[in-house]
């Protein structure tokens, strides 16, 4: 047996018991979402796919130089309806950055919008390369 089937055979029995009490079936699935990162002088610029995710779902946290990403997709089921099968249910996602001491992290920006999280986090000032002109003489 391999092991997909042992899960989904684990889970639905979890679900069975559950509903026998009169409790709702609640799993918890820790997904890493997928990410792109762009750099360029001034700072970098982090896509965070997190679909389903409403704002007040969503904790963006910076300490002692981590970024980490937490988040807590939201799947509505319509009343009246029963489902049958399910691969992910309340999927929580979680993400973590290290981030060099060369960006100004009391200045991120984040933007949430169609189930993707933009982070603007820009250079320190003093970090920003800058043009050295050069004397001829």
């Amino acid at each position: 047996m391999n092991d997909s089937i042992e899960l989904t055979t684990g889970a639905a029995r979890n679900d069975v018991a559950d509903h026998e009490r009169g409790e709702p079936a609640k799993q918890s699935t820790r997904l890493t979402p997928a990410v792109d990162v762009l750099e360029d002088s001034r700072g970098i610029t982090l896509y965070a796919d997190l679909p389903g995710v409403p704002r007040e779902k969503l904790d963006v946290r910076v300490q002692d130089g981590n970024l980490t990403i937490e988040a807590e997709s939201v799947i509505p089921t319509p009343s009246g309806l029963r489902l049958q099968h399910g691969e992910v249910r309340h999927p929580h996602f979680r993400r973590a950055f290290a981030l060099s001491p060369d960006f100004d992290v009391s200045r991120i920006d984040a933007q949430l919008r169609d189930g993707v999280l933009m982070l603007t986090i820009p250079r320190r000032e003093e970090a920003k390369p800058r043009r050295i002109e050069v004397s001829v003489g």
